[in-house]
């Protein structure tokens, strides 16, 4: 399997791409998102946010934590957070409280994860790993592949930076 999906394939994969867990690792300082760029925006400018808790993505973690399956990530974060890093979790609330597990790793302690991973991607139970590609910022999509080696290097990376990484709520106010 060699498979390049993008954006919307994406959130459709989450539907029935996988059977029990999905794990990301999130390294980028910033992603061009063209759907997140106007609230991005507005809360540079110190605009309140719209509370949306249907928004799509949130409504198809809900639906998978009600099918009984797992969704983690890790996002590398900067000592300080960059502005967008500070923006994922000024709302990284609404995510867990949809279902996903998301931690943090600070970038200084990226270099205990083996296989120096540069690049963002999802682990699929165990087993599948899309690899994700960027021009600049804005994501190219993902490269789906079961190719042995990759998912390896894919779970050992996700085990130590699972280890390593420390909950969000450590990082939010309660």
């Amino acid at each position: 399997m060699l498979d390049r999906i993008t954006g919307p394939q994406i959130t459709e994969f989450f539907k029935a791409g996988f059977e029990h867990t999905a794990w990301r690792l999130e390294t980028r300082r910033a992603y061009g998102v063209a759907s997140e760029t106007e609230e991005f925006q507005a809360w540079l400018r110190g605009e309140p946010a719209e509370p949306d808790p249907q928004r799509p993505w949130l409504a198809t973690m809900r639906a998978l934590r009600s099918a009984g399956k797992r969704v983690e990530r890790v996002r590398i974060i900067d000592d300080p957070p960059t502005d967008y890093q500070r923006w994922l979790l000024s709302d990284v609330a609404d995510s867990i409280d949809a279902g996903e597990d998301i931690r943090y790793l600070a970038r200084a302690d990226a270099g205990l994860l083996p296989h120096a991973p540069h690049s963002d991607f999802w682990l699929f139970d165990s087993k599948t790993i899309g690899i994700f590609a960027f021009d600049g910022d804005r994501s190219l999509g993902m490269r789906l592949t079961d190719d042995p080696d990759q998912v390896l290097k894919g779970c050992q990376i996700r085990d130590a930076a699972w280890h390593f990484a420390r909950p969000a709520t450590v990082f939010i106010p309660l």
